[in-house]
């Protein structure tokens, strides 16, 4: 592979495989790992030499993120060669990658969650980071990713092919990530987009996507102009909030451009167009793609409609509370770098219009940014642990979010503030209201003691929220 001005430095690829070990297999992500391990590893990142990282069929998510958190800080070009298994959490609307204990019923707690890489990859130099995938979408998955793409943020190199689920009790082949291993072997080493074109010409399926999205490398689009606060009672933003998010006065999805690269471009039709001839009113239009997205599928008769269907809120407990969720507080003080544009409205918007993994990849960002600027346990690194928690009560995860704000409720215990402090007994509050939102009642069990530690520290200013802990368990 040739790679302008990236062959002195040393590089490093991670090769990921994965899949699910039961009945849910859809691809056999590892079979191609033999033929990668074959070609040389400044091969692999266009460079001279090379640390070549292999995930084979990993079990743990956690194992997975450090790994790629470890690569992510290397200096040198990064490229990670992905192969596995694309699947959508119902509940969340978000991507997660499916490892080998993933189960429908246990996704979201075994597979590796897409906005987790994103986070981790935002953090990169733009122009340093190449991504590869050969990805096997269930049916969900698919429909999503046709719509609205996997893109990886601002500044990644996005290339590889996504095809949907094969029929029952058939299992697929990376045959995209295979012809790169044959093409490198036969001693060829040509430029990123042509050995995705060669690549391409040998992978071909009856329906696919493929992907080339390589953006210049340069500072992200600037945050959308014309924004008003909105009145909220979340923790992104309330009212009489002086640091929260705003709300786009207009839905155009520009954060959804400035965040994850997904400029429309249009889609694919049967026929060239007639312009002497206008479309019939209620002709359906073709589905866009994202830009650098190519299909080979022809248009489907009666195509998804572009319009995300509308999120119902989810039903409300019947049980009674021993309270309620706390009010907003304030915003913390301004602590984001001097001339950086105010994250927050994007995130909120992204939230809004249901685009989870967006938001919570953005969230995720900062967060890394004031860890490594002002350290673990500093109000900066605590206040985009909060804002996490709320976007996972926007996403209907009530235990992720619990878990959040009970961690949220911990860190500024250790930090030194006062149990009956406003800010320490929000978090706990919110993490009980969340915990009484869970209708799982294993998973209600296993967060109990750690909230039950901490409303025994916080007992809050209502009574009966120990008791309430206690009955339900």
């Amino acid at each position: 592979m040739v790679i302008s001005g990236a062959g002195t430095e040393a590089g490093t690829a991670v090769l990921l495989a994965a899949a699910p070990a039961g009945k849910g297999r859809l691809v056999d992500a590892a079979s191609v790992l033999p033929a990668l391990a074959t070609v040389a590893p400044g091969t692999l990142t266009g460079t001279s030499t090379a640390t070549v990282i292999e995930l084979a069929d990993p079990l743990d998510p956690q194992t997975v993120l450090t790994r790629i958190r470890a690569a992510a800080t290397t200096a040198g070009p990064l490229f990670l060669y992905i192969a596995g298994q694309l699947q959508l959490d119902h509940k969340q609307n978000l991507f997660h990658l499916a490892l080998a204990r993933t189960s429908p019923a246990t996704l979201r707690y075994t597979s590796l969650p897409w906005h987790w890489l994103t986070g981790e990859l935002k953090l990169r130099r733009p122009g340093t980071t190449t991504v590869v995938v050969d990805l096997v979408a269930d049916a969900e998955a698919w429909r999503q990713v046709t719509t609205e793409g996997i893109g990886l943020g601002h500044g990644t190199r996005l290339y590889g092919r996504v095809v949907p689920a094969p029929p029952r009790r058939k299992v697929l082949t990376p045959a995209y990530l295979a012809a790169c291993a044959a093409i490198w072997r036969s001693g060829l080493r040509p430029t990123l987009p042509h050995l995705h074109e060669q690549a391409t010409s040998r992978s071909t399926t009856p329906e696919a996507l493929f992907l080339s999205v390589d953006p210049a490398p340069g500072p992200p689009p600037p945050a959308p102009a014309g924004t008003t606060r909105p009145a909220s009672t979340d923790r992104l933003g309330g009212p009489g909030a002086t640091g929260g998010p705003a709300e786009p006065a207009a839905s155009s999805g520009s954060a959804r451009s400035a965040s994850a690269g997904r400029a429309r471009s249009q889609g694919p039709t049967t026929r060239p167009a007639d312009h002497g001839t206008s479309a019939a009113p209620d002709a359906p239009a073709a589905p866009a793609l994202p830009a650098g997205y190519t299909s080979t599928s022809a248009a489907p008769a009666t195509p998804p409609p572009a319009a995300r269907p509308v999120r119902r809120a989810p039903a409300k407990s019947n049980r009674p509370l021993a309270w309620g969720p706390a009010e907003p507080k304030p915003a913390p003080p301004e602590n984001r770098p001097a001339g950086e544009a105010d994250p927050h409205p994007a995130i909120l918007a992204a939230a809004r219009e249901g685009r989870h993994a967006e938001a919570a990849s953005i969230a995720s960002t900062w967060e890394s940014g004031a860890l490594r600027t002002y350290g673990p346990g500093s109000a900066q690194a605590i206040h985009w642990l909060e804002v996490r928690a709320d976007l996972a009560r926007l996403a209907e995860d009530a235990a992720r979010s619990c878990e959040l704000w009970m961690a949220a409720a911990q860190a500024r215990l250790a930090r030194g503030e006062a149990t009956d402090d406003k800010d320490v007994e929000a978090g706990v509050d919110r993490a009980h209201h969340q915990w009484e939102q869970l209708d799982d009642p294993a998973r209600a069990r296993s967060l109990a003691p750690a909230l039950t530690a901490l409303r025994r520290a916080v007992p809050g200013r209502k009574d009966g929220a120990l008791q309430a802990i206690q009955r339900r368990i």
